[in-house]
């Protein structure tokens, strides 16, 4: 795990293995290298021709971009390590916490088998610490549990110092605190999703949330297949039926004496997806693995708000199940009595996460919160339509579809709000059940939000997140992004429960 600490050294004096600074294109139509700010010690060591130096190396401050330099006698970094952080901001302005975010990412990333790092980025409040801080601890995260490593095999980064910061300043410390623990909650999140399924089965899954319960003084409740089947758990049940490995709905408490706020967190746990009866074909089933993402987050985002202490009450809902064909197995056109009593037909058993959701979000709605959020990765239609980067969210509330959509924006994480068209809701009529698990094929993830929206109390406000595009990342790392597991939502959720405690969401 990469330690993060708040440093009062200087960037020339300060003992590290290499020091990290940022630089920019020039503004107008010279453009041109600049250094950042804070690093103006490191500047001063290169005689003031750091710039000149990085542009003789290939540097153009471009984002994403890495230029490694040798440090002169003036410093005790071995060497710096420049990172693009594109156009610098005119004189009044600081640079956006997703650039300082990013940057910090890709240093940690090119920084691997590093013992201990200086970031001397430009820190002018305590939100570009929080920024620095989450971009190269997420950066600095690997996944290697199923790896034969020697003993000489390099590790992720150990250390960030942090320079610029104050460390007994309440607000720079509180900064780097909530870094540190939201981004130990994100990588955990990305364990998860990361971890082969013969070895996350829910039951495992459901253990390792309860661990964690009595770690944090969480309430933590496991329903096993005799429980889910004793409360009428249909949906949860009719997926997880046909897996050797049987189902679990895991509650996740955590309480706040101070705020009767209350915000419920539902994520889809499918621990591997095969398709079920409807069988995936070859190539779409290699990484379903990472059904689960939507479980994971709803997990981090309770922990992590537990850890910080925030002000609002939240209970997270795991729907956990493995999707397997079999004997047992559902069947298409066979129907489900959902918790509550719905009845689906079953057109598509890969269509599957709706269905544990469902039950879910019922089941959830019982305790009348003030609103909840389920996030899944729920389609294809979401990928096809936002890519791989973007997440859509659909709601029952405009207003509340907008906070969440600033929301995400706000701490980095791309999203889009989409419509729930009343026209598209007939198309999953069934002639046999109360509805269908499938409508239209155009609109299939619209479809899918317009299905869970069925199930939602009534008078509760409620939003569905399709993390579908960047809940695992099939392409090459980038900024803070590893390859497999990314940990998408977390942060939004996080934000929204702190949000609510400040009584902003109403």
């Amino acid at each position: 795990m990469t330690a993060l600490t708040l440093s009062t050294a200087g960037a020339a004096t300060l003992r590290a293995d290499a020091l990290v600074v940022g630089v920019a294109k020039a503004a107008g139509p010279k453009g041109g290298l600049v250094v950042a700010p804070g690093a103006e010690a490191v500047d001063k060591a290169f005689g003031g021709k750091l710039a000149a130096v990085l542009e003789t190396l290939g540097a153009s401050g471009a984002e994403g971009e890495v230029t490694k330099a040798v440090s002169p006698s003036g410093l005790k970094a071995p060497f710096v390590l420049a990172v693009g952080l594109g156009t610098a901001p005119a004189a009044d302005e600081a640079y956006a916490s997703e650039v300082l975010r990013t940057a910090a990412g890709n240093a940690a990333r090119a920084l691997h088998g590093i013992k201990k790092a200086a970031f001397a980025l430009p820190i002018e409040a305590a939100e570009d610490i929080e920024a620095i801080g989450e971009g190269a601890l997420l950066g600095a995260y690997a996944f290697t549990a199923y790896q034969d490593r020697g003993p000489d095999a390099k590790g992720p980064l150990a250390e960030v110092a942090l320079l610029g910061a104050k460390p007994r300043d309440k607000a720079h410390k509180a900064a780097a605190e909530r870094s540190l623990a939201l981004t130990e909650e994100i990588n955990r999140a990305r364990d998860l999703v990361n971890t082969p399924p013969n070895d996350l089965t829910p039951e495992a899954f459901a253990a390792v949330v309860s661990a964690a319960g009595k770690e944090h003084g969480l309430k933590v409740q496991v329903l096993d297949e005799k429980a889910l089947e004793k409360g009428g758990f249909g949906g949860i049940l009719g997926v997880g039926i046909g897996s050797a490995n049987l189902p679990r709905l895991v509650k996740l408490s955590y309480t706040h004496a101070k705020n009767a706020k209350h915000l419920a967190f539902v994520g889809k746990g499918i621990t591997y997806d095969s398709g079920g009866i409807s069988l995936k074909p070859a190539g779409h089933n290699e990484t379903m693995k990472c059904d689960m993402s939507g479980a994971a987050a709803v997990f981090a985002a309770v922990v992590a708000a537990a850890r910080l202490g925030v002000e609002v009450n939240v209970t997270g809902w795991l729907a956990l199940a493995e999707n397997m064909p079999s004997g047992s197995a559902t069947r298409p056109g066979d129907v489900l009595r959902m918790y509550g009593g719905k009845t689906v037909e079953v057109l598509n058993t890969d269509a599957e996460g709706r269905l544990v959701l469902a039950d879910a979000i019922a089941k959830a709605s019982e305790e009348k919160p003030d609103a909840i959020v389920d996030v899944a990765t729920l389609t294809g239609a979401m990928v096809m339509a936002l890519g791989d980067h973007t997440f859509g969210i659909m709601a029952n509330d405009d207003a509340f579809r907008t906070a969440i959509h600033e929301i995400a924006e706000e701490v980095g994480e791309q999203s889009w709000p989409m419509p729930l068209p009343a026209n598209l809701r007939k198309t999953m009529d069934s002639p046999t059940a109360d509805l269908a698990n499938m409508g239209v094929r155009m609109g299939g993830g619209l479809i899918a939000g317009l299905f869970l929206k069925e199930f939602v109390g009534e008078g509760i406000t409620w939003a569905h997140l399709d993390i579908a595009g960047p809940a695992f990342n099939e392409g090459a790392p980038h900024g803070y992004t590893p390859k497999g597991g990314t940990g998408s939502s977390v942060r939004t959720l996080l934000k929204l429960a702190e949000r609510t405690a400040a009584g902003d969401l109403g």
